[in-house]
């Protein structure tokens, strides 16, 4: 069963901002990353998933359950950070969390488990208006982990943190999947960091998907070059061309996408010929080249 998925969903506040026909399709048990450049309309999906936005058109499917704003219980079992939480600073981090508790009508003990879970327990004392950018994160963390939800969608849990705050969030997120079993959708620019997390992404240009998949499968479509390293360059670039492939000098290494050879015989075939080839190695796509890639896009992202 998906997490998430969406069926044509669209809202367009004019012809450039906005969502128009998306059809999310978010695996359960996993992470789903959800990229895009500024203006693409990722947090505008995640208030549409929400109910927070009413759709133009199109239907949305959470845990198994359309979404209707007449249901009582239509977001049971998700939980939600959007941007930066909404915290009370004179309050406790722990009276925070009571203060949902009771609004939610759930039992007591939840509260210092949601703490204990975000690493924050021993802080609960302190008012949150005392807690650093990072902790005040993690508490927004910890209200969203209040009715123990099997889906979790986050819109920049990252946004601002310092690279300490940035790990920490980052080995919460995948514990949480990982040992806790929650779908996590969660919407970034932070490219590198979803990279170490992910999954599964989807990227968002312009309203409209370009892709959605596993990471492999799209590091997998997009391969990245090949780097060479040999002692007689010309000989090399030679030989390529005569095999039909088109090489290029990049410093003291010759780099080539192969069009016609895998890897295997393409190194045989330069081996064969004669060419002194002492270094061979393809390079991974990064998910930012991909990106860059899917979207033409190369500004900031947000």
């Amino acid at each position: 069963m998906d997490a998430v998925r969406t069926e044509g969903l669209t809202c367009r506040f004019d012809p450039l901002h906005g969502v128009d026909g998306l059809e999310l399709r978010v695996p359960a048990g996993g992470i789903y990353g959800f990229l895009g450049p500024n203006g693409a309309g990722k947090t505008t999906t995640i208030r549409l998933l929400l109910g927070l936005l009413r759709p133009q058109a199109g239907r949305v499917w959470l845990l198994g359950r359309e979404q209707r704003r007449d249901a009582a219980d239509a977001r049971e079992g998700v939980g939600a950070l959007v941007e930066y939480p909404s915290l009370y600073a004179h309050l406790s981090g722990r009276d925070n969390l009571e203060v949902s508790r009771r609004l939610l009508g759930i039992p007591r003990e939840r509260v210092d488990a949601a703490l204990d879970r975000v690493g924050l327990l021993g802080d609960a004392g302190r008012k949150a208006g005392v807690y650093s950018l990072g902790m005040r994160q993690r508490l927004g963390l910890a209200l969203a982990l209040l009715n123990r939800p099997r889906l979790l969608i986050l819109d920049e849990p990252g946004n601002g943190l310092d690279p300490a705050g940035t790990l920490q969030m980052r080995a919460l997120i995948r514990s949480l999947a990982h040992d806790d079993g929650i779908t996590v959708f969660l919407s970034s620019h932070l490219l590198a960091e979803v990279e170490h997390m992910a999954t599964h992404i989807g990227v968002l240009h312009a309203g409209r998907l370009r892709y959605q998949g596993s990471l492999a499968d799209l590091q997998g479509r997009m391969c990245g070059q090949v780097r060479l390293q040999c002692a007689d360059r010309g000989r090399l670039l030679d030989c390529l061309a005569t095999l039909g492939e088109v090489g290029q000098v990049d410093g003291d290494d010759v780099v080539v996408r192969p069009a016609r050879h895998d890897d295997s015989q393409l190194l045989r075939a330069l081996v064969l010929a004669g060419v002194p080839v002492h270094g061979f190695h393809r390079e991974r796509p990064t998910l930012e080249s991909l990106f860059f890639g899917l979207t033409d896009v190369h500004g900031d992202l947000a």
